[in-house]
């Protein structure tokens, strides 16, 4: 592709070179895949006002996300399997973040390790955490990103079980994967992305093998996710968690208003309204529609953020008109990822700031921290 004007570009580049399970594991939803759809199409219905013969010097996106300095209202979300849409993906991802000056998240369920990551930047980033039944586990990886310097905890709460995502199941995606006929004619057509992975040896969950007893390889890590997903987890293990971690703590999945009520007596630094990318619930409402009753209703009390949809900076100045002080791209970043690497990323981040940029100014605004509701038509 010579010209890369979009984040469809680095999708369809993407599409291309990373093998089919695990692509489609990025680019997926739950059951009829109706809320992974409206997370983005529910963002085309918003429309912007046009303003002119404003003065548009001295324009600027930077503003704060928990008290962090950022270059725009934009993190790189927590992925799993970010390694496996291209070898050493979280570290290509993070540094590709801290280049660009916003925050990178990583999942615990990465393939590169904790202190992969922090071998590898030089500035903290944040650790995203699952709550596991293994309660020292758990204690021990907050131990862990402490170790690390994270400077922010992100706890999710919408996994406490596993969504069904058929394209999963057809394609036999597992740890290990399944080789399937199938798979391996597909990894064959892949030779850029076989010889990244022969060229590292971070080719499992690194958070996870070897620090967990009995727990070495793909197999029996395998066994051991499958029971540790805690379906009893509750508001109690929210404040456990965060007496352990005493840092910044971010709530990921809140797309109600009495759970985000809920948030805020929690003692949280902020919320993300967030759906887990269409990947759960089945017909839950976009975050872009959540947005704004959840603002409405605690935004004076807590730092909201959002995630789902992001796919240009015009869609994080629309939830930011709407009250989302913090927008999180997961498939746009691992489009761009699996398209190119560390560059990939770049240019993802490089596109939707100048789109943020240039729609802001059109919009009569020179200051991301000036726009307000009254950017959209009604």
């Amino acid at each position: 592709m010579a010209v890369i004007t979009c984040i469809e570009d680095l999708r369809q580049l993407a599409q291309r070179r990373v093998p089919r399970m695990f692509y489609d594991y990025a680019d997926s939803g739950s059951w009829t895949e109706s809320t992974y759809r409206a997370n983005e199409s529910d963002f085309q219905s918003i429309k912007l006002r046009q303003r002119v013969a404003v003065n548009m010097e001295n324009r600027s996106t930077a503003t704060t996300m928990v008290g962090l300095a950022v270059s725009m209202p934009v993190a790189l979300a927590p992925t799993g399997l970010t390694g496996m849409q291209h070898a050493d993906g979280e570290i290509l991802a993070a540094q590709a973040a801290e280049a660009f000056g916003v925050p990178f998240t990583l999942s615990t369920m990465s393939i590169c390790s904790i202190e992969d990551v922090a071998a590898h930047t030089s500035q903290p980033f944040w650790f995203q955490l699952y709550v596991m039944k293994d309660r020292g586990f758990i204690e021990s990886l907050i131990d862990r990103a402490k170790a690390a310097r994270c400077s922010a905890l992100v706890l999710t709460l919408d996994l406490q079980i596993l969504g069904q995502r058929h394209k999963d199941l057809k394609n036999g995606l597992s740890a290990p994967p399944k080789p399937t006929l199938a798979n391996l004619i597909n990894l064959a057509t892949k030779p850029r992305w076989c010889l990244g992975m022969l060229g590292t040896p971070r080719r499992q969950f690194g958070n996870i093998v070897g620090h967990v007893k009995g727990v070495d390889d793909m197999g029996s890590l395998s066994d051991w996710t499958a029971k540790q997903f805690d379906p009893a987890l509750s508001w109690d293990d929210v404040a456990w968690i965060k007496e352990r971690w005493g840092g910044k703590l971010i709530l990921k999945g809140i797309q109600d208003v009495e759970d985000a009520r809920l948030a805020v007596q929690s003692g949280a630094d902020a919320l993300i309204v967030s759906n887990h990318g269409g990947r759960q619930l089945d017909g839950a409402e976009s975050s872009i529609r959540a947005l704004p009753t959840i603002v409405e209703a605690v935004g004076s009390q807590i730092e909201v953020h959002m995630d789902g949809g992001i796919r240009s900076g015009q869609d994080v100045l629309k939830a930011w008109a709407l009250g989302a002080r913090g927008c999180y791209i997961g498939r746009a970043f691992l489009y761009g990822l699996g398209a190119m690497g560390r560059p990939g990323v770049a240019k993802v981040l490089e596109i939707i700031h100048k789109e943020l940029d240039l729609s802001m100014a059109f919009c009569g605004r020179t200051r991301i921290t000036e726009v307000d509701q009254s950017i959209l038509l009604k």
